[in-house]
């Protein structure tokens, strides 16, 4: 094959090539619709693309408010400050239905027993209190028989402090032998005071005698002390008795025991003994203390409001409700913990001595006894 031969189909081959880059409408055509479309294609995905990428933008603006919104949401919540002031209200609301309660059972009980017809009414005396100079409100505590030869006498004459310098409940007992001035009347047993003027006379021969003020008086008659008790303590109270003794048919023995209201009752009030008023003013005492002692008892405590109303319905007292209420809580919670007691006549501060107008009597001296009454109520 010649040189020639070989190459002389070359140009044919090269033609396409040149057509290719030579100028057809038609294709010219197809290539702008081409192009065209292509930039249409081209411009859909650019805005595809560039609704994609602002998403993209926004997202972790979203996904930061969503964080703040988490975080001001854990602020606003804050769940443990709020369980906090969840149970405060809680405990608050706790305590407002317990005091309501508390009010609603003493008023219950002063209403059962102003209206217990099984017992006299007592009618509320004239009484001229008069608060202490150490600003305390004592209380004049009478106790009386309306039975037998002591009729119309005080058989229990006490003061009770809860308001004093010392925050704490204390006790002054005055043996009823013990011969004192009486305003306005000859020189007597300091228990006749009561009959021949009633608690206003007591308060004032007190006042006379031991310089001793009393704002508020409550007299118990003694069938009305045997309900309180039998009230607060249904089991009886929990004694132990100094001796065996015997009054008005109830024979109680030596030893620990527990007394209803009745037996309790003879218990404080028995004196047939060498000892006479002095033993009895002990276990008067005695008695007071066993029965503070036993308010810690939960089941006293939850009928303690209702017995405190009873107690001052069956009372004659001029001491307010709202006095009671105040200071009740008090005389519960330290009473139960022990009452300071003091007995007049003091030790080695008296003799005994014949009246022929008021029989046995206590002679004191009263000097002695003033200085031993206000040191003890002003510690």
């Amino acid at each position: 094959m010649s040189r020639v031969d070989r190459y002389k189909h070359i140009h044919d081959k090269a033609k396409p090539v040149e057509e290719k880059k030579g100028f057809n409408p038609r294709k010219e055509k197809n290539q702008t619709d081409f192009y065209e479309q292509s930039n249409y294609e081209d411009q859909n995905n650019y805005q595809e693309q560039a609704t994609f990428n602002e998403n993209l933008r926004q997202e972790p603006v979203h996904s930061d408010s969503k964080k703040k919104q988490k975080g001001s949401s854990k602020k606003e919540k804050k769940p443990k400050k709020k369980r906090r002031v969840s149970w405060l209200k809680r405990i608050f609301l706790f305590f407002i239905i317990l005091i309501a309660l508390a009010v609603g059972f003493f008023f219950k009980g002063k209403f059962f027993a102003e209206n217990d017809k099984s017992l006299p009414k007592e009618e509320v005396e004239t009484f001229n209190g008069v608060t202490s100079a150490n600003g305390a409100n004592n209380i004049l505590i009478l106790g009386s028989d309306t039975r037998g030869e002591d009729a119309g006498r005080a058989d229990t004459i006490m003061v009770l402090q809860l308001d004093g310098p010392s925050k704490k409940p204390k006790l002054i007992s005055f043996m009823r032998d013990t011969f004192v001035d009486i305003p306005g009347y000859d020189a007597n047993k300091i228990n006749a005071s009561y009959a021949l003027g009633g608690a206003e006379l007591v308060r004032q021969t007190l006042a006379e005698n031991f310089n001793i003020q009393c704002r508020y008086y409550a007299k118990v008659d003694f069938q009305s002390f045997e309900k309180i008790i039998d009230s607060m303590f249904p089991s009886g109270v929990k004694l132990d008795a100094e001796k065996d003794l015997n009054l008005d048919g109830v024979d109680i023995t030596k030893g620990s025991q527990k007394m209803d209201g009745h037996t309790l009752l003879q218990y404080a009030r028995f004196r047939m003994d060498e000892e006479g008023d002095f033993g009895r003013v002990r276990r008067q005492q005695q008695v007071m203390s066993a029965v503070m002692g036993q308010l810690k008892n939960p089941l006293a405590l939850i009928r303690t409001p209702e017995s405190l109303g009873r107690l001052v319905g069956y009372m004659s007292t001029d001491v307010p409700t709202s006095f009671m209420l105040k200071n009740g809580p008090s005389l519960v919670l330290k009473g139960a913990g022990g009452i300071e007691r003091l007995t007049v006549p003091v030790d080695n501060s008296w003799y005994n001595d014949e009246v022929h107008y008021a029989g046995s009597v206590l002679q004191i001296d009263l000097q002695m006894n003033q200085e031993a009454i206000q040191k003890f109520l002003g510690q």
